[in-house]
């Protein structure tokens, strides 16, 4: 299948690696800077563009990963005169409809994962959930999740929202928290990395046990006692004193339940 990839950033780099080594042929690549579209262009061997309206043709499906907010305004003039191509977005809280009236053959392909343009990732192990509005977008879509992964599930809108709700917080959030963790400890001389292994072991046990299950800490019982003292700890930082104060309520009131 030929594709052009609209995008540059994280996902648009882990994914046309992934579809260009499934042995599909990636034409071209667009992103508004230039410098961008041609770093990724080189390493799929396509070609590179910063103008929309230099955009090929003759591609099979166009895959657009972008930021959200760009969509609306980017489809309409991406989808102009071509009626017989098969658009495919890539966001996990964007609904299939952002292509109504302005496409004819359009889906979703959303990889369910964190993507760095400097971390390669297996897509076999990746589930991707896609949505189409007709048989011939279906038909593209599956090949191309096919293709890279076998965990393929067809999603609605509706539920991809809460789906991407789900991520942000097994994954946005926690990384959040790995940020507040590591600053606590460098302020303190010591490392990261000394809590690799607790990180690790904390992200295995779930692999066995419901996450309700493999919680442990003061909040569990509601130590007041070491929640207060810790609380302290936080006296000159209000936001992390608060976040810790409701991430410990929002935890004894799971285990209560």
């Amino acid at each position: 299948m030929r594709v052009t990839i609209i995008g540059s950033g994280n996902l648009a780099t882990q994914l046309g690696k992934a579809i260009a080594s499934s042995g599909h042929d990636i034409a071209q690549v667009y992103s508004p800077t230039y410098c961008h579209a041609l770093t990724l262009a080189d390493a799929l061997g396509s070609s590179a563009t910063s103008c929309l309206c230099e955009v090929n043709d003759d591609s099979d499906c166009y895959i657009i990963s972008i930021k959200d907010s760009a969509l609306q305004t980017l489809i309409p003039e991406l989808c102009n005169g071509r009626d017989d191509k098969v658009f495919i977005h890539t966001a996990g809280s964007v609904p299939l409809d952002v292509f109504k009236g302005a496409a004819k053959h359009y889906g979703v392909l959303y990889p369910m994962q964190t993507f760095s343009k400097q971390r390669d990732v297996d897509f076999a192990t990746i589930p991707i959930f896609t949505e189409y509005n007709d048989d011939e977008a279906k038909a593209a879509i599956d090949i191309l999740a096919h293709s890279i992964s076998p965990k393929v599930t067809e999603l609605s809108s509706a539920d991809r929202r809460y789906l991407h709700l789900a991520a942000v917080f097994s994954c946005n959030f926690v990384n959040h928290c790995y940020t507040l963790a590591a600053g606590i400890m460098e302020r303190h001389g010591m490392t990261f990395d000394q809590l690799l292994p607790l990180i690790d072991e904390t992200a295995s046990k779930v692999h066995d046990l419901h996450p309700s299950k493999a919680q442990t800490g003061p909040a569990v019982r509601y130590d007041t006692n070491v929640i207060n003292r810790q609380m302290d700890l936080l006296a000159d930082n209000t936001l992390m004193r608060d976040i810790y104060e409701m991430m410990s309520k929002s935890i004894h009131n799971e285990v209560k339940s």
